[in-house]
C-alpha cells in the first residue's frame, strides 16, 4: 500500500509541475489529509506511514527540480506552514512544531525531513496540491487556475491542484504577454 501511495504521489507531483510550468526556486504548498488518503474523514485518523508515503513521493520530484515544498499544517496550528528557512528568509517565524493530532502527519514528516525547518504563518506559493479537501487556497499567490491532472485521487482522497498566473490589469482591449500565463 505504502508503494503505491508513493508511486501516485510522485507521478501526481510529476505531472502537476509540468502543467504548472515549475521551475527552480518555486513554491508548491501542499495540504494532505492521511486520514482521507487512507479512506477515514478528514481529521479522524491521523497516520503517519500514509503521510510518510505520501510526502516521500512529493518530495523526491520537488527536491530533484530545486522546487520548495510548502507543508500546510491543519486548523489545529491555523494552516500554518513547514517550509526551509531558505525559501522564506524575511518571513516571520512562527514558534510551533507540528504533531500528527495538532498539525498533522504530513507537516509532521516534512518538518523532520527538512533540513532546516521552521513554520510560518502565510505564504504565497506558485502552485498548491490539496489532498483531501485541506483547503490550500490561503497560501496560493493571485491568481489561482485550477489544473486537471490524470489522476484524481491520491489513495481514497480527492485531489484538486492550481497554479497561478499574474493579474490582468486594463479592459477588454488591453493586449497581455502570452507568455505570462
Amino acid at each position: 500500500m505504502y508503494k503505491t501511495l508513493y508511486e501516485q504521489a510522485k507521478n501526481i507531483t510529476t505531472e502537476l509541475c509540468e502543467k504548472a510550468g515549475l521551475k527552480k526556486g518555486n513554491i508548491m504548498v501542499v495540504g494532505c489529509s492521511s486520514s482521507e488518503v487512507a479512506g477515514s474523514r478528514i481529521g479522524t485518523d491521523s497516520n503517519i506511514d500514509v503521510a510518510g508515503a505520501v510526502f516521500s513521493g512529493i518530495y523526491d520530484v520537488l527536491k530533484e527540480k530545486g522546487i520548495y515544498l510548502a507543508a500546510q499544517c491543519c486548523e489545529h496550528l491555523n494552516r500554518a506552514i513547514i517550509i526551509e528557512r531558505e525559501a522564506v528568509k524575511d518571513s516571520d517565524i512562527v514558534n510551533v512544531v507540528p504533531q500528527p493530532k495538532a498539525g498533522g502527519s504530513f507537516a509532521t514528516t516534512a518538518y523532520k525531513t527538512f533540513s532546516d525547518p521552521v513554520a510560518v504563518e502565510e505564504i504565497r506559493a506558485d502552485a498548491g496540491l490539496d489532498i483531501g479537501g485541506t483547503l490550500i487556497g490561503m497560501h496560493l499567490k493571485k491568481v489561482a487556475v485550477p489544473i486537471r491532472l490524470s489522476a484524481d485521487h491520491l489513495g481514497e482522497a480527492i485531489i484538486l491542484c492550481a497554479r497561478v498566473r499574474p493579474k490582468f490589469i486594463g479592459g477588454i482591449r488591453a493586449v497581455y504577454d502570452e507568455n505570462l500565463l
